[in-house]
């Protein structure tokens, strides 16, 4: 069963999301910003402002999912509501405002926003797992010839929540490899 705007914000006022906004702001300090905050099945979390984009300043990295290239990665921080450019046919790695608690019943999907979906990013589509917390590691595609700007502290995916019965192995049970992250990880295996 999905959850409904009324079930989130209850298991959100339980520590399952923090900071934790119960309506859609689409507007801060008078400007337009691309929402965030609470919606009617789903939750759209932000992104912060600390940026991992791919490149090959080294002249020779390959990406390696077993053994990741660190030094492939450049990092920039902006201020709140700054855009970090992300250049063409490449790939930024950031990570959510909110910090996420997730029950042990609940299973969620994160999907990119449309408006940025229409401008050639692609946010991709990342479960996050019965009993799993931390920042959520955002993977950001700019598929387009053109530059392109993601916004800090604006919206960026949706979470959708499904309420199911208790697996019997949560992914706090098993130690996954991503538990309680802080700020951007990059792959492990």
């Amino acid at each position: 069963m999905i959850l409904n705007d009324k079930q989130i914000d209850k298991l959100a006022r339980e520590g399952m999301i923090e900071p934790y906004t119960d309506h859609l702001v689409r507007e801060e300090g008078g400007q337009k910003i691309i929402s965030y905050g609470l919606s009617s099945f789903g939750y759209d979390l932000r992104i912060a402002n600390e940026f991992y984009i791919f490149s090959n300043v080294c002249g020779s990295a390959v990406v390696d999912p077993k053994d990741f290239p660190e030094e492939a990665m450049v990092k920039r921080v902006v201020q709140p509501h700054e855009a970090i450019i992300i250049p063409p046919n490449t790939y930024v790695l950031g990570r959510s405002v909110e910090y996420m608690r997730i029950p042990e019943d609940v299973m969620t999907v994160c999907i990119g926003k449309s408006t940025y979906a229409r401008c050639g990013i692609i946010v991709n589509v990342t479960p996050l797992e019965a009993g799993w917390e931390g920042h959520v590691t955002i993977e950001i595609s700019n598929s387009t010839p053109l530059p392109a700007k993601v916004y800090a502290y604006e919206g960026i995916l949706q979470v959708l929540f499904f309420k199911g019965e208790r697996p019997a192995v949560t992914y706090a049970d098993r130690k996954g490899k991503y538990q309680e992250t802080i700020g951007v990880v990059f792959a492990r295996v």
